[in-house]
């Protein structure tokens, strides 16, 4: 995979410039423009090792999209995926994409990590041609606009959140597939408990027009954990080492 410009497509992440700043190389995965890694080659390891204790990574140019209405579990269940039965609870699908029930009427679809799966793009389609039956009940939310998403794994990452956060994210208090809607550092988000192979893994979607404060309030309350930014590149490798 080649070495990319962020300038030259049409959907970059807001925190673009910060991981310019930040020495970011960016490479394409399943079509979507992301930061491979920081500095040189000598820093994926790093990077995969950093993963491990607390890090973050913004993969807000990854795919996902949302659907609300009376209609949109069932009509969602037509199209073969797995819908969770309670609210806040979220399913990982056989093609690697995971599914979060915010409420009984309101489901979020975010890209596999490997930005493979073509649920996104499907239901996209699909719902366009629903779009005018209405006795589906079933309306499209273009999340990829309106809330950024990223990641915070390791260990230390509860404990980090613990300064931010007035929900008890611990590992035994909040199990994998858990959703949580709070505030983090005053600001309105969805949680997802999402391990990545062995290594605990979060979730986080924002409203995107605040993910620069978001970012840095994150990195602010890494840093006595001496947690920083990683690449997509390091994600991947927690999954396929585990």
């Amino acid at each position: 995979m080649a070495t990319l410009d962020p300038t030259s497509v049409k959907r970059r992440s807001p925190l673009k410039q910060r991981h310019i700043t930040n020495h970011a190389l960016f490479k394409e995965f399943g079509g979507n423009l992301l930061v491979g890694h920081y500095g040189n080659n000598e820093s994926i390891q790093e990077e995969h090792s950093q993963a491990q204790i607390l890090a973050i990574c913004d993969l807000s140019t990854l795919p996902r999209l949302g659907f609300k209405g009376p209609g949109a579990p069932s009509w969602l269940e037509t199209q073969k995926l797995k819908i969770p039965t309670l609210p806040n609870t979220a399913e990982c699908q056989h093609a690697g994409s995971l599914v979060a029930k915010l409420s009984d009427q309101e489901v979020l679809i975010l890209s596999d990590i490997f930005a493979l799966s073509n649920d996104v793009a499907t239901l996209s389609d699909k719902a366009e041609i629903d779009h005018h039956n209405y006795d589906k009940q079933t309306y499209i939310l273009p999340r990829g606009d309106s809330h950024c998403w990223l990641a915070v794994t390791g260990t230390k990452a509860s404990e980090m959140f613990s300064k931010i956060c007035g929900v008890d994210l611990r590992t035994h208090k909040f199990a994998r597939g858990e959703i949580a809607q709070t505030s983090i550092a005053k600001t309105n988000a969805v949680v997802i408990r999402n391990d990545l192979g062995g290594t605990p893994g979060f979730y986080i979607l924002s409203d995107i027009s605040g993910v620069e404060f978001l970012w840095d309030c994150l990195l602010d309350a890494m840093h006595e954990y001496g947690g920083y930014p990683i690449g997509f590149s390091a994600l991947q490798r927690l999954i396929k080492s585990s």
